[in-house]
């Protein structure tokens, strides 16, 4: 039997680095479910590092919790799904915080918040509770945490590290920001993928005979008239 304390530690060290690629956060979504018969103390685990991370690890935590629960689903594993729904509250005050620390992840929460929606692992009552929750919270300017800090703020520390400013609002430091930029660009990149994307020649057949209208009369027409020209066209050759 695996190490209780290893394999947290294992867990919380996927949980610190996760990124924006899919792979990452399927990554850790597999050892948390391996590893399902410590459930509680994995899901503690990620409610301390929503805690304890920056804003944009909140973020990529945030898109790892609506993987997680996909494949608990599907693998039949609903505890996970439980302590997601029990505690979805309390994942979105550390993600987008009331304070305007996180307003730029509430486009994040909102993306979620359907995910789950339409995997059907939240009620659409809780989730039309959030939102007007997020709707207070959006009306905070939107960069704000995202706003460079000039040299003066950050003097003395060679260490990227949010900085507190008097308004109470943390900021992000230029390397932070470009990271979150990036991200959201590789989110955005695989979001426009996912929807073009087909999954095979019998799917995309079936996506293109759903979307043809019937056959009327008109088309019926339209035959004779081709065929008229054609026939008309190897008479004059």
């Amino acid at each position: 039997m695996a190490d209780p304390f290893e394999v947290r530690m294992r867990f919380t060290a996927q949980l610190q680095h996760l990124n924006a690629s899919a792979t990452s956060s399927q990554k850790a979504a597999h050892y948390a479910l391996k590893y399902r018969d410590m459930d509680e103390d994995l899901h503690s685990c990620i409610l301390e590092q929503l805690e304890r991370n920056s804003m944009n690890n909140r973020a990529n935590i945030m898109y790892f919790i609506e993987h997680l629960c996909d494949m608990a689903q599907r693998e039949n594993h609903l505890n996970f799904v439980r302590m997601v729904q029990k505690d979805i509250f309390q994942v979105v005050d550390a993600v987008a915080p009331s304070d305007g620390a996180g307003a730029a992840n509430v486009k994040v929460v909102r993306r979620v918040l359907q995910g789950l929606l339409q995997k059907s692992i939240l009620e659409p009552d809780t989730v039309t509770e959030i939102e007007a929750c997020l709707k207070e919270r959006d009306t905070l300017p939107e960069h704000t945490a995202l706003s460079p800090i000039d040299a003066n703020e950050q003097r003395g520390s060679n260490v990227a590290q949010p900085v507190v400013k008097t308004n109470g609002i943390m900021r992000l430091d230029k390397r932070q920001i470009e990271q979150r930029i990036e991200e959201d660009r590789e989110r955005h990149k695989r979001l426009k993928e996912s929807i073009w994307g087909v999954g095979s020649e019998d799917e995309e057949f079936e996506k293109l005979w759903d979307e043809a209208s019937d056959i009327g009369e008109d088309d019926f027409l339209q035959a004779e008239e081709d065929a008229m020209e054609r026939r008309q066209a190897v008479e004059v050759d």
